[in-house]
């Protein structure tokens, strides 16, 4: 499912135009990267928890190659599922 198709099931199911839709999930998305990029940990009971975690730097190897390359540290969002998803997902 992509963006466009979330709006359109948005709109269906409350009777919302697809355009207050978009502005509504848009917002909801900006919320939560605006939270992320200030390593926030965002919360939605019942669906799943997103935070930042950071990545050591670390030693790699080019598959193409084979040579060694030094990855520098980063950052990535993870996922936890909450158990409200886990649930349906059982089923």
């Amino acid at each position: 499912m992509n963006k466009t198709e979330l709006t359109e099931k948005m709109a269906a199911r409350t009777g919302l135009t697809k355009k207050d839709c978009a502005l509504a999930l848009d917002a909801v998305l900006e919320s939560i990267q605006d939270a992320l990029s200030q390593e926030e940990k965002v919360a939605l009971m019942g669906f799943g928890s997103f935070e930042v975690k950071n990545r050591a730097a670390r030693t790699a190897r080019n598959p193409r190659t084979g040579e060694t390359v030094t990855l520098p540290e980063s950052k990535a969002v993870s996922f936890h599922a909450g158990a409200g998803l886990k649930k349906v997902l059982e089923k």
